[in-house]
């Protein structure tokens, strides 16, 4: 498949090359819109960045393409409710997410401590605000971390029936 030069940073766009990679219903717009059951113009619309996806879009190129990434990232992109709630993240190799899940984790046992001192009378003193916001954001880094590793495994592992 020749890669577009238009479309070439969308995320629909390389989604849909990398499922090519490896079936070749993928390779052309045509055959897309027939296995999506999109429009092959409405798909150009969306891989050109002219116009974006329905959720119910989204999900059959996310289940076709084998890229779960891009239900999560719709979600927290273009979702006006998943802007303020979810974090977008980004898939990268198992080794490299596995390091930054440890990373994350080095520090657990330092913030359990910072949330029991602060935790002890029942409420977040003024004094407590800056460390708090350090453990908020702490866990905001494992969650985001706990969930790019588990979209790679939804991506690369096979799931038994």
């Amino acid at each position: 498949m020749k890669k577009a030069t238009k479309a070439s940073d969308n995320k629909y766009y390389i989604a849909r090359y990398n499922a090519a990679k490896t079936n070749s219903d993928f390779e052309s717009r045509e055959t897309t819109s027939e296995v999506l059951g999109i429009d092959r113009t409405r798909l150009a619309r969306i891989e050109l960045g002219n116009v974006e996806p329905y959720p119910e879009e989204v999900l059959l190129m996310a289940k076709h393409y084998n890229a779960p990434e891009l239900t999560y990232n719709f979600c927290s992109n273009d979702c006006p409710i998943g802007r303020l709630t979810m974090k977008s993240v980004e898939i990268s190799s198992f080794d490299r997410l596995s390091l930054k899940i440890l990373g994350s984790l080095n520090d657990i046992e330092e913030l359990r401590g910072s949330i029991i001192n602060i935790s002890a009378d029942g409420k977040v003193d003024i004094e407590e605000l800056e460390e708090f916001q350090a453990i908020l954001n702490s866990l905001e880094d494992i969650s985001n971390n706990a969930k790019a590793l588990q979209l790679w495994a939804m991506k690369n592992i096979q799931q038994q029936n």
